[in-house]
């Protein structure tokens, strides 16, 4: 039950593992009872089987079981927890939160799309966790009085983890999804988060350029490839520099196969080379100057065929135009980051299936946190009396 993951063992020989996989099976399934462990776990409960059957696990005890609890002995103390919208540095944060977002949204489920991973119990794993929540509005909290409105929405957590705890975590909610799907207005929503970053001095900066040009120099011909482990990696590495940030828009034809899915924010479902161009073109219509740098990258053998890629990225800019995200409006020139997360399904060379994830949201906050700090540096411009 699984596919067999390529770990290299002591001798450097590699040896299978027959490691879960999320796509194709029933929850009971991905939790098992009976199962022995398949691969070393040093450190972890007894109850994993694997780091698949870990996180999967362990987030539905917490979130669908509500033994919070378990976050004492599944995260470190100093666990640093980075969103779209802000970062937490202690474990106590973490069960804060899950608190309030379960009283919020008590019929929440989180479905495990899937895991896409890498690593070993002697260095630790890395995760990329792909989840469709459903739910409903039902009571009051960060998004205000309870609408009684469902809603559908993707999370992709990427998690280090070591000895069953996790130590630094990278989140992205499609919150904007969320905020529409329940009817509420997303400049005003957006203007009240960065108000409450703002009340804490948290003001935007802008710091010029963000390095895809450096002066009058053309972008980087070739890409970083250290963070690449095997063929797939370097080439999914190549072909992402060459579009996002080479700007060469018709590579998309020969890394995407003609009938590619594409699964984005705000549950947007795209398919085929013009969509898939067109979503890319608008991202850097709206972000012109944006860089496109990606952070970490993973892989793992799909039993569907072919292989799954994920990949973390930031991608940098100033918002100088019009573009996808349609809640941004005109221009405003102000800095922003992206923080988003891709998972791409390869076979025979292209991508037949993507889905990616980054807060809309987020980029609307930092937006409106910037203009809230040029009013006040006008503001408190003293304006000479009269001769």
């Amino acid at each position: 039950m699984g596919v067999k993951s390529n770990v290299a063992d002591g001798e450097g020989v590699l040896v299978a593992r027959n490691i879960l996989q999320a796509e194709r099976r029933d929850f009971v399934d991905l939790v098992p009872n009976d199962r022995p462990r398949a691969q070393p776990m040093r450190g972890f409960d007894a109850c994993y089987t694997d780091i698949v059957d870990y996180i999967i696990r362990c987030t539905h005890r917490i979130w669908d079981e509500r033994d919070v609890g378990l976050i004492y002995t599944h995260y470190t103390h100093d666990c640093v927890v980075y969103s779209s919208t802000g970062t937490t540095y202690t474990r106590e944060e973490v069960v804060q939160n899950t608190i309030q977002r379960l009283f919020m949204l008590p019929e929440r489920r989180g479905m495990a799309t899937q895991v896409i991973w890498s690593g070993n119990e002697d260095d630790g794993f890395y995760t990329s966790h792909l989840v469709t929540g459903t739910g409903r509005h039902t009571q009051p909290g960060i998004y205000g009085k309870p609408s009684g409105r469902t809603y559908t929405a993707r999370t992709i957590a990427d998690c280090l983890i070591h000895e069953n705890r996790i130590y630094r975590e990278w989140l992205v909610v499609d919150s904007m999804a969320q905020v529409v799907q329940i009817g509420l207005d997303p400049q005003v929503y957006a203007r009240d988060l960065a108000h409450s970053y703002f009340e804490r001095g948290l003001l935007a900066v802008d710091m010029g350029e963000n390095g895809r040009l450096i002066g009058q120099y053309p972008p980087a011909s070739e890409p970083d490839l250290s963070l690449a482990g095997n063929e797939v990696e370097r080439e999914t590495l190549e072909w992402l520099h060459d579009v996002h940030n080479r700007r060469m828009f018709g590579r998309v034809k020969r890394a995407y196969a003609p009938t590619v899915a594409y699964h984005g924010p705000l549950m947007k479902e795209l398919n085929g080379h013009a969509a898939i161009t067109h979503q890319i073109v608008g991202l850097y219509a709206a972000f012109p100057d944006g860089f496109f740098l990606p952070q970490h990258i993973c892989s793992v053998p799909s039993e569907e065929g072919g292989t799954k890629v994920a990949v973390r990225w930031i991608m940098e800019g100033h918002h100088l135009g019009w573009g996808v995200m349609d809640s941004l409006g005109a221009p405003t020139g102000k800095r922003v980051q992206v923080m988003g997360m891709s998972h791409f399904h390869v076979k025979e060379g292209r991508v037949v299936e993507e889905w990616t994830n980054y807060d809309e949201m987020s980029v609307l906050m930092q937006i409106k946190l910037a203009q809230m700090a040029d009013k006040t540096a006008i503001d408190e411009i003293e304006i000479p009396p009269e001769a």
